[in-house]
């Protein structure tokens, strides 16, 4: 958010970066972008899509310094090795469950300096919405289906990397049509006020911008988000999630 958060018609990003979205993109698939080389430490139980996601991310100048097929292996890894990031399956042994949240939380818990981007074959939103319970800086979801897209993967890596986030945007679809009927009606209970800062909340304005931009006094921009989170059930949520679940919500409501 405001500290770090998607030829023909223009054609959206696939990833939503550290919130709002992306510029669209024309012309097609997006190019491999330029970034540092990170080091990572990669997890995904098929040998087959572990070591040709391996040689992808080598061929594009990251060092691969660690590999995982499991939850277990992946901490040991990323303990042993420390990477700037690591990239992992949502679905691994033991369980074939949520390993990949379950050790994005703990790699954020022994190191938040360490960025995770969680691969998924599905669109899960519940899933999406646990990673980032704790806070989304340093956190990225995907499907599986990007990592064919070498300019997104990149752009997760970096994301991450810089403490940002990246949420694909199927899943803000997803979270769309699951949600929009509940987070209508709570945006409803919002004052035209509070609505005109959650929209600039939305779009990254840190306070002190929304507060030039309304013309009213930062201390007041803080009452109304505080106000905002309250009608939005969010008071419990870390402040930073708190202001990536509210822009979720209001663009689960006007797209």
């Amino acid at each position: 958010m405001d500290d770090d958060l998607m030829e023909g018609p223009a054609r959206p990003s696939s990833i939503v970066q550290a919130f709002p979205h992306a510029p669209p993109r024309r012309g097609g698939p997006a190019k491999p972008v330029l970034i540092e080389p990170a080091t990572l430490v990669l997890a995904e139980d098929s040998f087959i899509v572990r070591e040709g996601l391996r040689m992808l991310l080598e061929a594009a100048g990251h060092d691969v310094v660690g590999v995982a097929e499991d939850l277990s292996g992946l901490l040991e890894a990323v303990r042993s090795k420390r990477p700037s990031v690591v990239i992992t399956d949502i679905r691994m042994p033991p369980t074939h469950t949520d390993e990949g949240v379950q050790a994005a939380r703990q790699i954020r818990a022994d190191d938040p300096d360490v960025g995770v981007v969680v691969l998924s074959q599905y669109a899960e939103p519940d899933y999406a919405l646990r990673l980032l319970e704790d806070g989304s800086a340093g956190m990225a979801y995907l499907l599986k289906e990007r990592i064919g897209d070498l300019g997104e993967l990149q752009t997760a890596i970096d994301s991450v990397r810089r403490g940002g986030s990246c949420i694909d945007s199927k899943i803000i679809d997803a979270l769309v049509r699951g949600r929009r009927q509940e987070e209508r009606s709570r945006l409803g209970q919002l004052t035209e006020r509070e609505t005109e800062v959650l929209a600039l909340l939305a779009m990254g304005r840190s306070n002190a911008a929304i507060a030039d931009a309304v013309f009213l006094s930062e201390r007041a921009v803080e009452k109304n988000i505080n106000a905002i989170f309250g009608k939005l059930n969010l008071e419990a949520a870390r402040d930073s999630n708190r202001r990536v679940l509210a822009a979720l919500a209001y663009l689960a409501e006007r797209g």
